[in-house]
């Protein structure tokens, strides 16, 4: 069973570990240390039998905009919803914040992930040139939210 909960500090190496096998850019481990400080909030990880098999870290970007940062599951339990339910869990977030906004940036050559969010109806709004550390592009894709 998988257990979807909020980030403590003692997961930040498993998290660094994990990043840097399932993400494609490499990021400065004191990175995953500052968005929890800044952002305990919305900093997610995904459990099964007692390891650290996904993330998801979310921020406010601006007043009522969220920003998926990071989504990353450990290559052999993708496909399985875990993503999903990790988005969702930053849905709630944002929603209890009364955003209006989510946006994200994907690679352009990420069709997986592009599928992904399209699915859960984001739209690609605009694309960045040599947006990665690598020159590569990104898509900015954005999820227009209404609260009933």
């Amino acid at each position: 069973m998988y257990i979807i909960r909020h980030f403590q500090a003692k997961d930040t190496f498993p998290v660094i570990h994990l990043a840097s096998n399932v993400l494609t850019e490499h990021y400065d481990p004191s990175l995953f240390s500052y968005l929890y400080e800044t952002n305990p909030w919305c900093f997610f990880v995904c459990e099964f039998q007692g390891k650290i098999i996904g993330f998801a870290i979310g921020i406010q970007f601006q007043e009522k905009t969220g920003r998926v940062l990071m989504i990353g599951v450990e290559k052999v339990f993708r496909r399985k919803g875990i993503a999903k339910s990790l988005l969702q869990q930053l849905h709630i977030e944002f929603q209890q914040k009364d955003f209006t906004k989510i946006e994200l940036e994907v690679k352009t050559t990420n069709y997986g992930a592009i599928q992904f969010y399209q699915k859960h109806q984001y739209k690609i709004v605009e694309k960045v040139h040599h947006f990665y550390q690598n020159g590569e592009d990104a898509y900015i894709m954005e999820l227009q939210v209404q609260y009933h």
